[in-house]
């Protein structure tokens, strides 16, 4: 049995030799750090101010937030297929222009739907500037090498909430809310604008050719069972890891740690997924990439189980939580290359941001679908129990993810697995 993957790489490899500027990487990684940080990790350290001081339920404005998540998973089909003809730097460029003026409209919003409004502004940014264009462009330049790329970028996309949650909080405590959104608007364009303008100029390769016998087009490969299996798989994987992620306080107070301790384990939980983000070229090395994909929603479910049943030590638990933070550092390179190890790089922003977005939907939902399950299923570790299950069982539709060589070529590259 064969499929459309690689052993000997862990990834596709491309085909021909492709210009590799040398600003892009650098650039990419800094725009990463900036736009995560200001315009993802900003508002949870802002937020408490924000309600205390407008008067807004804390309800609303997380609904505004996540409603900027559910419009960036959206927006990024679109914005996928225009990279994939034009290139990332019209597309990431405006996308920061976006951001800053998102962050102008919600720090002056009078009100409410003025605040929501821009958010939705702030889902266009991220869907223009987060990781799927700077993955697209990463695997259109670098190919074969764009595992190491993609792997520099998400390392430096790590460091986001280490170099502005503390960042957020100092301004907050000189300036209002309002000011301090200003200042990062600032920042965010004086960053990420000129990088993404001048660094992305470089000129965007030619898509692979596609072998004359290739009957699959972007529309055959959405509809294939590989594809619709894929998504399903990484839906549900991403609901269980986001709302595992945002209910783990809750879980170890409610079993008798104090909040440090929680956040502690929380924020080890993290370091764990940096240090993730360095062990998947290993792992893409030595695995194919269906086994690979299992393998790794497979240890997500089992550390989410091993929350929900034991209790302590906390060593342990912290143990665990790390365990959870390297799976979850894996996680993000394999979405970032699922498309090029079965379909190769030809339409790569175009299927990947169909692929990825009911993910980024489930992860901005799981928040509010963790607090209301909570509560009927009896409590925090029967929630945790709940989502190792959905864990498994997109582990299980992970298994029917192969593409058969035999059934569908790849859309510019294939490499084999046996």
């Amino acid at each position: 049995m064969t499929d459309l993957n690689t052993r000997a790489s862990g990834a596709a490899t491309g085909t021909g030799v492709r210009s590799r500027p040398r600003a892009v990487l650098p650039a990419l990684c800094a725009t990463q750090i900036t736009s995560w940080g200001i315009v993802y990790y900003a508002f949870p350290v802002l937020n408490p101010e924000i309600t205390a001081a407008t008067g807004w339920s804390t309800t609303a404005t997380m609904a505004a937030f996540s409603l900027a998540l559910v419009v960036s998973g959206i927006a990024g089909i679109p914005v996928g297929r225009v990279i994939d003809h034009r290139g990332p730097r019209m597309v990431m460029t405006a996308g920061s222009v976006a951001g800053a003026v998102s962050l102008v409209v919600i720090a002056v919003a009078p009100n409410l739907p003025v605040f929501f409004f821009g958010w939705v502004l702030a889902g266009f940014a991220m869907a223009a500037t987060f990781y799927q264009p700077a993955f697209a462009a990463l695997t259109w330049w670098f190919a074969p090498g764009h595992v190491r790329a993609l792997t520099i970028v998400t390392l430096a996309g790590g460091l986001a909430s280490t170099v502005f949650a503390p960042l957020t909080a100092v301004l907050a405590d000189h300036f209002t809310w309002r000011t301090t959104f200003l200042v990062l608007a600032v920042i965010l364009a004086v960053v990420t604008i000129p990088a993404h303008a001048v660094a992305l100029r470089a000129p965007w390769p030619p898509a692979p050719p596609v072998p004359a016998d290739v009957a699959s087009t972007p529309r055959d490969v959405v509809r294939s069972r590989p594809f619709l299996l894929l998504g399903l798989a990484f839906m549900l994987s991403a609901f269980a890891m986001y709302a595992v992620v945002v209910t783990l306080v809750p879980l170890l107070i409610e079993r008798g740690y104090t909040t440090s301790q929680a956040a502690w384990a929380l924020g080890l939980g993290g370091a764990g997924q940096t240090l993730g983000r360095t062990l998947y070229a290993s792992l893409a090395r030595r695995t194919g990439t269906t086994t690979r994909t299992v393998i790794l929603i497979v240890l997500g479910a089992l550390t989410t189980a091993a929350l929900a049943t034991v209790p302590g030590p906390y060593g342990l638990l912290i143990a665990v939580s790390v365990v959870a933070g390297v799976v979850r550092g894996n996680l993000t390179l394999l979405q970032a290359t699922a498309i090029t190890d079965r379909w190769g790089t030809t339409h790569y922003g175009r299927l990947s941001g169909i692929l990825s977005a009911p993910a980024m939907t489930a992860s901005a939902l799981a928040p509010f679908a963790a607090a209301l399950l909570a509560p009927p299923l009896g409590g925090t570790p029967q929630l945790f129990g709940m989502l190792a299950g959905i864990g498994a069982a997109a582990a299980l539709i992970a298994v029917g993810t192969t593409v058969r060589a035999s059934a569908v070529s790849s859309l510019g590259n294939t490499a084999r697995d046996e």
